[in-house]
């Protein structure tokens, strides 16, 4: 693909209007969470810059982020991919193989040297000299620290490359590690999930191409925009949590009247991403409103912090640490304390009137 169109220029190309275009600019506006003024700043990045080259290289995976991507809805990864950027190397996507597809990572090195993305699925393996994954006929760890060396930047895509993921869950045979832990001289974008939201994804590369600069990342290098809250925050089953209605079977009458699923292994109180607001399919749901409770999926080692079931007891909720078991029961007792404690007052208010009116009349008499 060309690098040198804009972004504008290739949607005209493939005969999309001006109408169409802004309104583009307006839903990536959204998914980004930006103000509708933003649409036009997003417009004219896209209509003045050039597409950014990248290179989604795959190490231990199953491909679910791929999967992901291709299924985003605002902005639909056709966009993405031949529109916003040059998608210039995904052996998973891409046409060529072999020595051709190869080649295609030199060339892109040496032309666009400090001004591509890198962009990881999966993660290296160092045990055995890294013969657990080989990618044309080398280690992928080689691979890896090749394309990286002139990269602009690396966007970790998923929970394997962004911390490890099932690769790298005890014992960890073949010693796979996260992304961070072999390339330490480029800004790394850790984008968790197994796999990450689609939007979230092309929102990503949608907010660099724009502005130009890597988003606001929290400290553990993860996108503030998708990531700065837990899925419990956002949650619309929270009222139920708050109020101590749980599921405790998933049969019970709390499963039908959409209790809250704490109790069932949810880790939404502890798990910082979108899905309770961006949610999947377009926005169709997400696994808590399909009636399953969150994995904790985006969080660094979930697949070593015990059984999946297992609800956690040491969320930090109302901001002090407290037994989330007891939360729900705690608030609803306070509420129901507070009504005592107004109606009890209420009372003493009542008395003290009729006994100051008592008195009046009495000194009156």
């Amino acid at each position: 693909m060309a690098t040198t169109d804009t972004f504008y220029e290739a949607m005209r190309r493939q005969g999309i209007s001006r109408r169409g275009f802004l309104k583009f600019c307006s839903l990536t506006a959204a998914t980004l969470g930006l103000a509708p003024g933003f649409a036009g700043r997003i417009a004219e990045a896209m209509e003045t810059k050039p597409r950014i080259p990248v290179l989604w290289l795959h190490g231990l995976e199953c491909t679910c982020c791929s999967e992901s991507f291709i299924r985003s809805a605002h902005p639909l990864a056709s966009d993405v991919v031949l529109s916003m950027i040059s998608l210039d190397y995904d052996d998973t996507l891409m046409a060529a193989a072999g020595h051709q597809a190869e080649a295609i990572l030199d060339e892109i090195r040496h032309k666009y040297k400090g001004r591509y993305i890198l962009a990881v699925e999966g993660n290296p393996p160092l045990g055995q000299d890294g013969m657990s994954c080989i990618i044309g006929g080398r280690p992928f760890l080689d691979q890896l620290r090749e394309v990286a060396s002139d990269c602009q930047a690396v966007i970790a895509w998923g929970t394997c490359a962004s911390w490890g993921c099932v690769q790298a869950a005890h014992p960890n045979p073949t010693q796979a590690v996260s992304i961070d832990k072999v390339i330490h001289d480029k800004p790394i974008i850790k984008v968790p999930g197994c796999p990450p939201i689609a939007e979230v994804m092309t929102g990503v590369i949608a907010y660099m191409l724009t502005f130009e600069r890597l988003p606001e990342l929290d400290r553990q290098g993860r996108p503030k925009m998708f990531y700065g809250q837990r899925i419990h925050d956002k949650c619309y089953r929270r009222p139920h949590f708050d109020a101590g209605q749980f599921v405790e079977s998933w049969d019970d009458e709390g499963a039908r009247k959409g209790y809250c699923l704490y109790k069932m292994g949810c880790k939404g109180p502890t798990t910082y991403n979108a899905c309770s607001t961006v949610r999947w399919n377009d926005g169709v749901s997400f696994p808590i409103q399909s009636g399953h409770g969150c994995l904790g999926c985006s969080e660094k080692d979930f697949w070593d912090k015990g059984h999946f079931y297992d609800h956690v007891t040491d969320t930090r909720v109302f901001g002090i640490e407290a037994n989330a078991d007891a939360v729900g029961i705690a608030a609803a007792g306070t509420v129901g304390a507070a009504i005592t404690a107004h109606a009890a007052a209420s009372a003493v208010h009542r008395i003290k009137q009729r006994t100051g009116a008592q008195h009046t009349e009495d000194e009156q008499a």
